[in-house]
């Protein structure tokens, strides 16, 4: 019972420092806004200047809700991963979700030279992107699908989306090659990643397909528990070992793919984050690590996000190489701290 208090209190106070992270997050930028006058904006209790509430509105507000659904999204899916696969190491672009969409991307990028010159500026737009990430996606995942319902192995899985994304990558390494210079910067810039160039349609898009997601998940809250201790195990509960593998590896194709179809890839935070709630929370029921998980890959999102924006200047790092730099010294000093990590 003390147990259930004490997570009960974590999580309220993970929900708090969110938004304090999200107002925060609002109130930096190029255009220095008084983190009063974002309180007020956003809960309608001040006039403030009509430069600053459509700048709140219309691209900080759309940013910092993009941070919060990418940083849930891609710990969750994390989450999951490390829980179907067993593995430590297992992130959300295991599958090779990501280089699925990376090279749907780059066919429309890179592959521009080799359409005509009417069609290839009207393949290269911000919907065009995310339309030829999802394709990608969703062919990798329906390969990954076919692969798994004829496999018993979980592990086989794995491997054989570890080789659908070195396919994919060898690919786009091909097409990078007979590509201009200006192909190569447009495809380099939208691997960085980016959580500000979403409009509030593209958005709610994003937030429909994090939905779906959320909703497998929660189907998937008992199979996930089961199987911790094995396929076996999992088996011997009546749990249906190809239903469940199936609606989970669902699950982290909509959270992985939309995100990075929207945001492009975003890296460590999937597999960071499972890891850093563990410690909070010293428990593997994933009834209370799914929300968990999703409150704190959004803190560190946001963290992130904040951190790449230079103060007081128009110049903001990339979010990838943010996430990155945060994210590889937690991976690494929790291989250090647990010795007993792969066992």
């Amino acid at each position: 019972m003390e147990n259930k208090k004490s997570y009960s209190l974590i999580l309220v106070l993970l929900i708090v420092v969110t938004l304090f992270f999200v107002f925060l997050n609002i109130s930096l930028g190029s255009v220095h806004i008084p983190f009063s006058e974002v309180i007020g904006v956003m809960l309608d209790t001040t006039e403030v200047k009509q430069s600053w509430e459509y700048i709140i509105l219309n691209y900080r507000l759309p940013k910092a809700i993009t941070a919060v659904i990418v940083g849930s999204g891609l710990g969750i899916s994390g989450l999951l991963m490390q829980t179907l696969f067993r593995n430590p190491l297992a992130g959300p672009y295991v599958l090779g979700l990501s280089s699925g969409a990376s090279l749907g991307v780059a066919t429309v990028v890179l592959g521009a030279s080799f359409f005509s010159a009417t069609f290839a500026s009207l393949l290269i737009s911000q919907w065009s992107l995310v339309i030829a990430a999802s394709i990608g996606s969703f062919l990798v995942l329906l390969a990954v699908v076919i692969v798994s319902s004829r496999v018993k192995d979980t592990m086989a899985i794995l491997i054989i989306g570890l080789m659908f994304a070195s396919v994919s990558a060898a690919i786009v390494s091909v097409l990078s090659y007979f590509s201009s210079a200006e192909q190569l910067q447009r495809y380099i810039f939208w691997s960085f990643g980016s959580l500000g160039n979403l409009a509030w349609e593209e958005l709610f898009v994003l937030i429909l397909l994090f939905g779906l997601g959320v909703l497998a998940t929660i189907i998937s809250i008992k199979p996930l528990n089961a199987l911790l201790l094995g396929d076996n195990y999992a088996s011997s509960l009546g749990v249906n070992l190809k239903k469940s593998r199936f609606i989970i590896i669902l699950a982290t194709s909509f959270f992985a793919g939309s995100i990075t179809a929207f945001a492009g890839p975003i890296a460590f935070i999937g597999l960071a984050v499972p890891h850093l709630t563990k410690l909070l929370f010293n428990t593997s029921n994933h009834k209370i690590l799914l929300p968990a998980v999703a409150l704190s890959g959004a803190i560190l999102m946001l963290f992130c996000d904040s951190v790449s924006q230079l103060p007081m200047s128009e110049y903001t790092l990339p979010i990838n190489a943010v996430t990155s730099l945060v994210g590889a010294p937690v991976v690494i000093w929790l291989l250090v701290r647990k010795k007993k990590l792969f066992v």
